[in-house]
């Protein structure tokens, strides 16, 4: 199945959860936080400006994205889980 967001929303994989602690306890999925890291899989064609036209989006297709958290909707789509949020939810994009 394909997901189209609409207007300036963005479609987002989440990336897993960190499973270990910095001093090296590992934790249950259960307390685990809510990753605020993924991948962008799709990207609307833009907010509707007032004179009729789209706005550009500032992110695109496969860029790695740092989001606020507990933000937009969470999906699960043929057993993967994603996250649609507006563009302006977006906090960065992080460059390798």
């Amino acid at each position: 199945m394909k997901l189209v967001p609409l207007d300036d929303r963005v479609v987002i994989k989440q990336l897993e959860a960190e499973g270990k602690t910095a001093g090296g306890i590992y934790l249950p999925d259960t307390a685990k936080e809510k990753p605020q890291m993924g991948k962008v899989i799709a990207v609307g064609p833009g907010k509707q400006l007032d004179d009729g036209k789209r706005g550009k989006m500032s992110v695109k297709k496969n860029d790695e994205v740092i989001y606020a958290k507990y933000i937009g909707n969470d999906v699960e789509i043929d057993g993967e889980k994603y996250v649609i949020l507006h563009e302006s939810d977006i906090l960065g994009i992080t460059e390798k």
